[in-house]
């Protein structure tokens, strides 16, 4: 009982609104079934080559891009909540008009209605979170969220992959009713932050949250840490864009046919490993006290070793041992980011900075899909996954360079502070 005690203790004491949000993310992520399965919709329902399909998934990140920015504007100014609530349901509505029409190039068109829209909503989620933890068990809440999300997509991919083929339009529909729900619960049971974010004061141990002027690019001129930061994590991001878009062509490779559902098993695998593994996981992490860049250089090196595996074994046991190596180190960095860039930013700006840096990172995600389908006009899966390995140590070897000069790169705004005192 102690055992158990201490690894679900960075989820006790946490804000009521954590657990809604808990809740609201398991909800809409049983439903996760466009999204997982977009590389086949393009290429088995739509008919589109590789490379083509590769090319409009890029087009879909640079959609999610311009909104996170609006998003982010906009959960400074006017309120993270209406935000969620608003654009999550224009959202969940293009899903819906999709189960409407006959599958196309225009269903494309509203799956990046969609992607905008919750594009829009994505930064007030992270800053919500922040608005109402503190450093102290701002980790343990992010990792709940995450946990949550993880614990609906344990079955989210899984059933959308068994609709695929005979009862394709459910994929939609599913999809927009569990966000809608999710969406209601926030909606009735979650206060709007902002107000409390502008009345917050911090100690002296929070002098990077405290409220600034400015615009969100001074904000970050002035934490030098975070840009660096962030363009490491471009090349993570390339890296992760490859479980969805590489795998699934991998298994459909192998096992012609039958790949979709294997795919399916393999991503919601990746929700059930989530879901056993955060909590040890987190509280870990907790336990050792190693900093945030530390341990996203970690869990770099588990990405690295989970895909790159794929290079040289793809039967289907392999699949799922790369799966497992792969969220393990998924968890560390996931568990990690939110808090490291929160502890770091203004509650003034916590919205458009956590909308900024993410577009940064995903720019990453939108490029992978995009090269590695060019890349497979030449060469082959396996060979892929081996570049990948490549990529994915050089990257985590960056981050080890960014934390020996975390003290130089620290800020502006620690810098006067040590001269002030």
């Amino acid at each position: 009982m102690g055992i158990v005690k201490k690894i679900f203790k960075p989820y006790m004491g946490l804000p009521k609104a954590v657990y809604v949000i808990f809740i609201s993310k398991i909800v809409n992520a049983m439903g996760a079934f466009v999204i997982p399965l977009l590389t086949l919709i393009l290429t088995k329902k739509i008919g589109l080559a590789e490379d083509d399909a590769g090319f409009y998934i890029a087009l879909l990140g640079f959609i999610y891009m311009p909104a996170a920015l609006i998003g982010g504007k906009i959960a400074d100014s006017f309120g993270r909540k209406k935000v969620i609530v608003i654009f999550g349901t224009l959202g969940a509505a293009c899903y819906f008009l999709c189960s409407t029409i006959e599958t196309s190039i225009t269903t494309v068109f509203l799956i990046g209605g969609a992607s905008f829209f919750f594009g829009i909503a994505g930064p007030a989620h992270d800053a919500l979170i922040a608005d109402i933890t503190t450093p102290e068990n701002r980790e343990g809440a992010y990792s709940l969220s995450y946990l949550g999300h993880n614990m609906g997509y344990a079955l989210g991919p899984a059933i959308g992959g068994l609709l695929f083929e005979n009862h394709f339009r459910w994929v939609f529909i599913g999809d927009a009713v569990t966000a809608i729900l999710a969406i209601s619960l926030v909606l009735i049971f979650v206060k709007d932050t902002l107000s409390q974010s502008k009345e917050e004061v911090f100690d002296e141990n929070r002098t990077m949250e405290k409220h600034v002027n400015g615009s969100v690019i001074k904000v970050l001129l002035d934490r030098p840490i975070l840009i660096f930061y962030a363009i490491i994590m471009f090349g993570y991001s390339f890296v992760r864009s490859e479980w969805s878009f590489l795998v699934p062509l991998h298994t459909e490779a192998n096992y012609a046919n039958s790949g979709a559902k294997l795919f399916g098993y393999i991503a919601s695998f990746n929700g059930a490993v989530v879901m056993l593994f955060t909590a040890t996981v987190t509280a870990l992490l907790v336990k050792t006290k190693i900093n945030n860049i530390r341990k996203i250089a970690i869990g770099g090196v588990f990405h690295a070793l989970g895909l790159g595996m794929l290079g040289f074994f793809s039967n289907k046991t392999a699949f799922f041992v790369s799966m497992f190596i792969f969220t393990i180190g998924e968890i560390i960095v996931v568990v990690s980011a939110s808090p490291f860039i929160m502890n770091h930013t203004p509650a003034s700006h916590r919205g458009r900075v956590g909308a900024l840096l993410p577009t940064i990172i995903g720019f990453g995600h939108v490029l992978g899909p995009l090269i590695t389908g060019k890349i497979l006009q030449v060469a082959s899966i396996e060979t892929m996954w081996k570049i990948v390995l490549v990529i994915m140590l050089i990257f985590s070897y960056f981050m080890i360079l960014l934390e020996k000069n975390e003290g130089r790169l620290g800020g502006k705004v620690k810098q006067r502070q040590q001269i002030n005192a």
